[in-house]
């Protein structure tokens, strides 16, 4: 599963590399090939002052070793090896009228002292954070999302929209990072689900995202703002830097298990800002998106 799974997810970095680079027009992708000491590595591409994309990043990993004390308190488990690999990719666009989007596709194993596999799950999901709110693309987002679910459970989508809308939320600001899409994380095999339905589900969900993500590009991506947008689109984006250093799982794991920090690290946006206690006019279209980001619609 875990040579299946590597290989599905070199193969989706490939298309979605492409893909991103031909909506942009101008900026292409620098790769890094990387290896970890412990053992594994990885592939990370970066694209940076597109016409289109500010900056962004679409990274694989596969790692693998002893698990880490600090891991190993956090599974409760003891001495055991573990084997890691997925696609991570973060997408900052240049103009505040296009959403920021993330999304992860993940396998782990956890092997005893024989190398017997004792654990194995499934994660990850995709969701969008946008600085203006089109109730048009959070719609068009989430009924992609919808379908790849429905695909394979209806129980699915309410299930992980859930999730994602619980997981991105800056409980230190009471807010939701985005306007979510899903979210799902240890799918084990049981007697509904085999390892191998669990990995068409992620599959059908990664091959999506473009699906999910590019028109609202396109559609957005040439309309007109001001500075004062710019300055917004900003002070958001300081919200998602202290949701990814404060609160994300996928973080805190690649920092305790000595991964690469500049793939880690890829998702902060490169201009940001932190204005004391700020907040929106009233009425206005950032007020707009606030109310969404305190509330979570149900937008399918």
């Amino acid at each position: 599963m875990k040579d299946q799974f590597y290989k599905y997810i070199q193969n989706l970095q490939d298309g979605i590399t492409s893909k991103l680079e031909k909506v942009d027009g101008k900026a292409t992708f620098q790769e890094d090939i990387w290896k970890r000491p412990e053992g594994g590595g990885g592939r990370t591409r970066v694209i940076e002052n597109g016409d289109v994309f500010e900056k962004g990043g679409v990274n694989i990993s596969a790692v693998h070793g002893p698990l880490p004390k600090s891991m190993q308190q956090y599974f409760g488990v003891d001495d055991v090896d573990f084997f890691a690999c997925g696609l991570s990719l973060v997408i900052h666009p240049k103009s505040p009228m296009v959403p920021t989007v993330h999304a992860n596709w993940r396998y782990f194993e956890m092997y005893d002292i024989t190398g017997v596999i004792v654990d194995q799950w499934f994660g990850g999901g995709q969701d969008l954070t946008p600085y203006y709110l089109f109730d048009e693309d959070a719609r068009h987002f989430h009924t992609i999302c919808k379908r790849a679910c429905d695909a394979h459970d209806s129980e699915f989508y309410p299930a992980y929209k859930k999730k994602c809308d619980e997981y991105f939320w800056n409980s230190h600001r009471n807010e939701a990072r985005g306007v979510g899409g899903l979210f799902f994380d240890y799918c084990k095999a049981s007697e509904e689900k085999t390892i191998e339905d669990w990995y068409r589900f992620v599959m059908e969900v990664g091959d999506s995202f473009l699906e999910a993500y590019v028109p609202i590009v396109e559609r957005r991506k040439s309309m007109g703002h001001k500075e004062r947008h710019r300055d917004w689109q900003e002070i958001r984006r300081g919200r998602y830097v202290e949701f990814n250093l404060v609160h994300d799982k996928g973080t805190l794991f690649g920092l305790k298990t000595n991964g690469r920090i500049e793939s880690i690290l890829m998702s902060l946006p490169p201009h940001v800002q932190w204005r004391y206690d700020h907040h929106p006019e009233k009425g206005s279209e950032e007020e707009k998106l606030i109310q969404v980001l305190q509330e979570p619609k149900e937008w399918v």
